[in-house]
């Protein structure tokens, strides 16, 4: 019986691997002719986007750059007035005191649900299965209910005459609550319209807080507490950075949701008292279809874009310099590996 010897190759030289094994040098596996797949795939949600976002948005500001008033729809007359509704805009105190007014607003709605979101989280994280799935259900429930009905029922809460809280308020010994007008001034129809967006965002945030904090290894809270750390330096050096970059998204998304809020908003007081709770997307639609100055409307909608996307640059940038440094850790794992 003969058995056959494979020599081994010269030291420094690398074997001749076998025809149709491995990867092939441009790394994708020696399969051929898949390069414009995913883009193939991809091709129906960009038809979409194109159709039903992308069209509408050039529409938009074509409408922008004219003068387009009840006059002009009747004659089915196109007036094209350049830069004027745009400079008319820029050039208004009422514009600037909306913007600042919806900065605010955003920032302080933002701030109240991302706390109370990441409390509510962490509590589902820490109760039992049956309360669990009760308070589970309590926040789909408010989060599923559709923006006006949802204010719908804050109108009857806050109800002048046959309130609910007005009517707690009186029996709970507070007597000149009893007819109290919440949207007579600012800063009470804020507070209506703050806490039912609240009340309808936490959801998101806790739900999804809650299943990031499964993801979190036992064996660390555990190594934690034999080096003594307490529950404040468990969630500091534990649960805070694992849920660092849901907290980096979930913010980013928050502030484009609030920013753009409108059927709150509008629903509650249109606007009012005397127009001061308008925010940027509701005095655009009062400019726009309210008054009936299309254009106008049109292009402080497009300037609303604008400063969302400004505000939204630097979590943009932080998002993306999150998204490099994961690579550049898993590359690095891989290498180790």
């Amino acid at each position: 019986m003969s058995v056959q010897t494979s020599e081994a190759p010269p030291r420094g030289k690398v074997p001749p691997r076998p025809a149709g094994t491995g990867p092939s040098p441009s790394g994708r596996g020696g399969v051929k002719g898949k390069g414009g797949l995913p883009y193939l795939l991809l091709l129906p949600a960009l038809g979409l986007t194109v159709v039903f976002l992308g069209w509408p948005l050039v529409t938009n500001g074509m409408l922008s750059f004219q003068n387009l008033n009840m006059t002009q729809l009747i004659q089915h007359v196109t007036e094209w007035n350049g830069v004027s509704n745009y400079t008319d805009t820029l050039t208004s105190d009422t514009f600037w005191r909306v913007t600042l007014r919806s900065v605010i607003f955003t920032a302080v709605n933002v701030v109240a649900i991302m706390v109370a979101g990441t409390l509510i989280g962490l509590l589902l994280a820490r109760l039992g299965s049956r309360m669990r799935l009760l308070l589970s259900v309590g926040l789909v429930l408010a989060w599923a209910m559709p923006p006006i009905a949802g204010t719908t029922v804050y109108q009857w809460l806050f109800a002048q005459r046959f309130g609910v809280v007005n009517w707690v308020l009186a029996k709970a010994g507070f007597a000149s609550m009893a007819d109290h007008n919440w949207t007579s001034t600012q800063l009470s129809t804020f507070f209506v319209i703050s806490l039912l967006i609240v009340w309808m965002s936490v959801p998101f945030v806790a739900i999804n807080l809650y299943a990031a904090t499964t993801t979190i290894p036992k064996e660390l809270y555990e190594a934690a507490a034999l080096d003594g750390a307490g529950s404040w330096q468990g969630f500091r050096h534990v649960t805070f950075p694992f849920l660092k970059p849901f907290l980096t998204v979930a913010t980013f998304l928050e502030v484009i949701w609030i920013f753009k809020a409108f059927p709150q908003v509008f629903a509650i007081n249109e606007g009012g008292p005397d127009r001061l709770t308008e925010t940027l997307p509701v005095y655009a639609f009062v400019e726009g279809v309210g008054n009936q100055h299309y254009g106008t409307g049109a292009a402080i909608s497009l300037l609303t874009i604008l400063i969302l996307l400004a505000l939204m640059s630097y979590y943009l940038r932080l998002a993306l310099r999150q998204e490099d440094d994961d690579e550049t850790e898993t590359s690095e794992g891989g290498t180790a590996r």
